[in-house]
C-alpha cells in the first residue's frame, strides 16, 4: 500500500513538472493541459488590426442596417401615423388596451407627466409652484378630441416647451401612458350611470 502512495506521489509531482511548474523562468509558454480557451486569436474593442486598409478592429455598422427584433415596419404602433402619413386613431393592433398596460401606463405617467401635468392631468403638477405656467390640462376639448397617433408624436418629439421623451419611454411605454391619459379624461367626465351595477356600492369606500 506504501507504494501505492509512492507512485501516486511520483505521478503528481511528474503532472506538474510537465504543465509548467518548472521552478525557473522560461521564455516558452507552459504546456496547458485545459487552457479553457484563455489564448485565442481574437482581436480586443478598439484596438489596431493590420487586415483591415483603415488599420482598425471596430468594423462601421453597414448602411441601412437595423438589428433583430427593431425592424418596427408598423407605423401605427412606432410613429403614430396610417400609410398616409396622417396621425392615426385608436391603438395598433398589436398592442391591445388590458389592464396591464393600463398599470404600466399609470407609473410610467406618474413618473415622467404628473410633475408637470398633475396626477389627475389638469395641468397643475409640483411644476407650477416653480413657475411653470404654460402646462395644459387634459381635460379640455382641444386635447379630447386629438388623435392618439398625435398624442404619441408629442411625447416622441415633445412639443412648445414639452422635452422630447422617446429616450425615456419607449414605444410601447408611450402607447401605455396615452390609454391611462384617455382614463384620466374619461374619469373627469364620468357618471353614476357608466359604472355597472354590481360596483356601484364600491364606490363610497
Amino acid at each position: 500500500m506504501r507504494y501505492a502512495y509512492y507512485a501516486l506521489a511520483f505521478i503528481v509531482v511528474a503532472v506538474v513538472s510537465l504543465a509548467g511548474f518548472r521552478g525557473c523562468t522560461s521564455t516558452r509558454s507552459p504546456i496547458e493541459l485545459f487552457d479553457d480557451m484563455v489564448r485565442q486569436p481574437k482581436y480586443k474593442a478598439q484596438g489596431r488590426s493590420a487586415f483591415f486598409a483603415d488599420g482598425r478592429t471596430d468594423r462601421p455598422i453597414p448602411a441601412n442596417t437595423v438589428a433583430r427584433g427593431d425592424l418596427q415596419v408598423d407605423d401605427h404602433r412606432y410613429r403614430g401615423k396610417k400609410a398616409d402619413g396622417s396621425f392615426a386613431r385608436g391603438f395598433p393592433a398589436a398592442l391591445p388596451v388590458t389592464h396591464e398596460l393600463m398599470a404600466r401606463g399609470q407609473e410610467r405617467y406618474t413618473i415622467y407627466c404628473a410633475p408637470c401635468h398633475g396626477a389627475v392631468g389638469d395641468g397643475q403638477g409640483i411644476t407650477k409652484a416653480y413657475g411653470m405656467t404654460a402646462t395644459p390640462t387634459y381635460h379640455d376639448d382641444r386635447l379630447r378630441q386629438m388623435a392618439e397617433g398625435e398624442l404619441f408624436a408629442t411625447i416622441t418629439n415633445g412639443k412648445n416647451t414639452m422635452m422630447p421623451y422617446a429616450d425615456k419611454l419607449p414605444a410601447d411605454d408611450r402607447w401605455a401612458v396615452i390609454a391611462y391619459l384617455r382614463a384620466l379624461q374619461r374619469s373627469q367626465d364620468g357618471r353614476l350611470d357608466d359604472v355597472p351595477a354590481a360596483a356601484r356600492a364600491q364606490l363610497g369606500k
